[in-house]
């Protein structure tokens, strides 16, 4: 990745403590268009807070989050909801589906929040699942459905509406190493085919080995590291 290439996401000099607590300490990071990032570090690091913060599910107490220009702290509430729904996709570690809906349903419900016809919306969504090899699971609930199979589902739904970011918190978690695998390759090779940049948390080194470069979370400070390829 050229570092002189203009960053679509970027945080700047980032400070947040919960209370006492320091949890981001003049953290700053950069991300690139149709890159795959892992943020590594020691629980408590200050990892998935940044993460939310560049999402802007958080607020710093000071700096400055961008989004393809856009300061995230300078847009309304409303605005950055809009934000999370068009352009970013979220995945988190035990899937977060929607309990009472069908697996098409989750994977659609993006889209139809975004406005799209119920048609529309559940022919993209089983697209995405055949995509994803979890075609098979339309019509089963969550709790019908194996945790890796939910998590193929849960990548899905990040990605139906195409965002240009996909915020993935700790993905594979919940999964054993087989199932792990699985989804971090049908993750990221579906960003990468869509050209939706990645922000990967993660203490696992090989799930980072899936990303293009890495940037280590210590103390709430980032130090970033370019990876060979």
């Amino acid at each position: 990745m050229n570092p002189r290439n203009e960053a679509l996401l970027a945080a700047d000099d980032l400070h947040l403590s919960f209370g006492p607590t320091r949890a981001l300490n003049s953290a700053s990071l950069r991300v690139h268009a149709g890159e795959v990032l892992a943020l590594m570090g020691p629980s408590g690091s200050g990892k998935s807070t940044l993460l939310h913060c560049l999402a802007g599910i958080l607020t710093p107490d000071s700096g400055r989050v961008t989004f393809a220009g856009r300061d995230l702290s300078a847009m309304s509430d409303a605005d950055r909801s809009a934000l999370r729904r068009t352009e970013f996709g979220f995945v988190f570690q035990f899937g977060q589906l929607v309990p009472e809906l069908t697996c098409l349903e989750n994977v659609a419900l993006p889209l139809r929040l975004a406005g799209a016809g119920r048609r529309e919306a559940q022919r993209d969504a089983a697209e995405w699942l055949d995509r994803l090899q979890v075609a098979d699971v339309a019509g089963k609930r969550p709790g019908q459905v194996s945790g890796g199979q939910g998590q193929r589902v849960a990548v899905a739904r990040a990605l139906v509406t195409r965002p240009r970011v996909v915020f993935a918190d700790e993905p594979t978690g919940a999964l054993d190493s087989l199932n792990g695998e699985q989804v971090m390759h049908l993750l990221t090779a579906a960003a990468r085919d869509t050209g939706a940049a990645v922000v990967l948390v993660t203490h696992e080194a090989r799930v980072a080995a899936y990303s293009d470069r890495e940037a280590v979370v210590r103390d709430g400070q980032v130090r970033e590291q370019e990876y060979a390829r």
